[in-house]
């Protein structure tokens, strides 16, 4: 895929000046919702591209009703820039980059990986989790961006998320599943953490914290949900022991090479944005 203008690439690699409130914000809440972040030509051509491939790449082929409640949420495929063109160009687009390292207050971020999430029609919900549970990343400074390739009403199940839930360390040794759902939501309700949810226009993103949970209602609509997320981390991350069995595998698939100890610094793991 190639794109039709070069103002297209430009409005990719343009930084978005957050205000010291927006960052602050993001301290205090653990995620921030921005507006008008991506034009809508750049979104239909870039998303076109993003959906083909991962329909294309999905190996998942059984019906809903055969699906765990996992796999009803979403088809998904990592890592779509080492596959797409299309969503390399997307993927490290130092407009986000930008905004992920002015969110984490640090001076350069780097990839972890790129996630394409397609809730088909009828898909269902997808349960509350912290995403960090996956990471054998050794601090918090990992930032995970959303970006709807459409508009995004309530009925196909936009992302929400616990305001300031990134503090609790309840919750955090819960995989994805129906006791993560059932679990987070009882301990998020009994400490007060509010949850906030609404659609999402054509080009606003958000941007969440590794350790804040959220989650999304299931697809009520007759037509999919194609969203495409980016992973950043503070480029002087380093590796660090895996607590459980999740991040051994993440460890070997999307850092491989690196070392416990060491800062993740691998052909998997470029550097997408420097002050």
């Amino acid at each position: 895929m190639t794109f039709n203008s070069d103002h297209l690439q430009d409005e990719l690699d343009a930084r978005l000046v957050l205000s010291a409130d927006q960052i602050a914000q993001f301290r205090t809440d653990g995620f921030i919702r921005l507006k008008d972040v991506f034009s809508t030509a750049l979104l239909e051509e870039i998303g076109a591209e993003i959906t083909r491939a991962t329909i294309a790449l999905n190996t998942q082929n059984r019906p809903l009703e055969e699906r765990t409640t996992y796999e009803r949420a979403f088809l998904q495929v990592m890592n779509l820039w080492r596959s797409s063109e299309a969503a390399k160009r997307f993927v490290f687009s130092r407009r986000l980059a930008a905004i992920a390292a002015d969110l984490l207050e640090v001076d350069s971020v780097r990839l972890y990986h790129d996630q394409s999430l397609y809730k088909e029609p009828s898909g269902g919900i997808t349960p509350a989790h912290a995403d960090q549970y996956y990471w054998p990343l050794s601090t918090d400074r990992t930032v995970t961006v959303w970006v709807p390739l459409q508009a995004t009403p309530d009925e196909m199940g936009p992302l929400g998320f616990y305001q300031g839930s990134h503090v609790c360390a309840l919750g955090r040794d819960l995989p994805i599943s129906d006791d993560s759902e059932r679990e987070i939501t009882e301990w998020m309700e009994a400490q007060g953490f509010p949850y906030q949810v609404c659609a999402y226009d054509l080009g606003e993103v958000s941007f969440h914290l590794g350790w804040t949970f959220h989650k999304a209602g299931a697809n009520r609509t007759t037509q999919p949900r194609s969203v495409m997320t980016v992973i950043y981390m503070d480029a002087e991350m380093t590796l660090k022991s895996p607590s459980n069995t999740m991040q051994e595998k993440d460890w070997k698939t999307w850092c491989p090479g690196a070392e416990v100890g060491n800062v993740i610094d691998t052909p998997f793991n470029p550097v997408l944005f420097t002050r």
